[in-house]
C-alpha cells in the first residue's frame, strides 16, 4: 500500500521545488505539505528541507509547534534532511549562536575565511554556491556506500548553497564528503536518518535519483 511522504512546512525552505521533485519520483506515494504536528505524525516518511538562517528556522519550528514532532519522526521514520534540514539535526551552530535539535552529536561552524582557497590559490567565496562533487565514502571507511547513493556515480555533482557546514562528533555517521577550501561532511546517515547539505531538488538526474532511493528505502 502506498504511503504518505510529508514535507515539513515551517515557513522556511524551497518547498515548492522539493514537493515537485518528490512528486516526479513518487511511485504511488502521496506527497503532502505538513504544517502541523498531527500531519507530521500521520506520515510514513519525513522530509525536512530548509533555506535561510538557522536561528529563524529553529524559531519557526518552535513557533509552529513542530519541534517535538520532527524530533519524534527522526527517531521513528525514514527521515531526509536537506540543507538547513541537515544542520538543525546537530547541536551548537555558530550562526546566531543557536542550538539545533541535538539529535546527532556535533556542531555547525561557518567556513573558515582564512582557509577558503582553491587549488590554484584563488580566493573562494562564501557562501559556497554552485555545483560540487560528493565522495560517497569518508576517510577511514571500508563499508559500501549508503543505499541512498544507489545508481549515482562516485563523485557525482550536486548543487550547494550554504555558508555553514556540519562537523559531526562521530565520523562513523559521515555518508558523503565534499571539498570547498576544506573537506567537509556533505551527507550523514544514522539508522533511519539520511541528510545532505546540498539540494537534491536542484541537482538534475542525480538529485532525483537520490529522492527516488529515499522513497524506496527501508531502514
Amino acid at each position: 500500500m502506498a504511503g504518505t511522504v510529508a514535507v515539513v512546512d515551517y515557513g522556511m525552505g524551497n518547498l515548492r521545488s522539493v514537493v515537485k521533485a518528490l512528486e516526479h519520483v513518487a511511485n504511488g506515494e502521496r506527497i503532502v505539505l505538513a504544517a502541523t504536528a498531527a500531519e507530521v505524525a500521520a506520515a510514513d516518511r519525513i522530509v525536512v528541507p530548509g533555506q535561510g538562517a538557522m536561528p529563524d528556522c529553529m524559531h519557526q519550528l518552535a513557533q509552529r509547534g513542530l519541534r517535538a514532532a520532527v524530533v519524534k519522526a527522526a527517531a521513528e521514520k525514514p527521515f531526509l534532511g536537506i540543507c538547513v534540514g541537515l544542520q538543525l539535526l546537530f547541536g551548537a551552530a555558530e550562526e546566531g549562536q543557536v542550538e539545533g535539535l541535538g539529535i546527532l552529536p556535533g556542531r555547525v561552524p561557518r567556513f573558515p575565511g582564512n582557509q577558503m582557497f582553491a587549488a590554484d590559490g584563488s580566493r573562494l567565496k562564501v557562501p559556497h554556491m554552485g555545483w560540487n562533487d560528493v565522495q560517497q565514502q569518508c576517510p577511514g571507511q571500508s563499508h559500501p556506500p549508503h543505499p541512498l547513493w544507489h545508481g549515482i556515480a562516485e563523485g557525482a555533482r550536486f548543487y550547494f548553497v550554504h555558508s555553514y557546514y556540519v562537523a559531526p562528533a562521530d565520523m562513523t555517521m559521515c555518508a558523503g564528503m565534499t571539498c570547498y577550501g576544506i573537506p567537509f561532511t556533505s551527507a550523514v546517515a544514522r539508522d533511519n536518518i539520511f541528510a545532505v547539505q546540498f539540494h537534491p531538488e536542484k541537482s538534475a538526474r542525480d538529485g532525483l535519483q537520490l529522492l527516488a532511493n529515499f522513497m524506496r528505502w527501508k531502514p
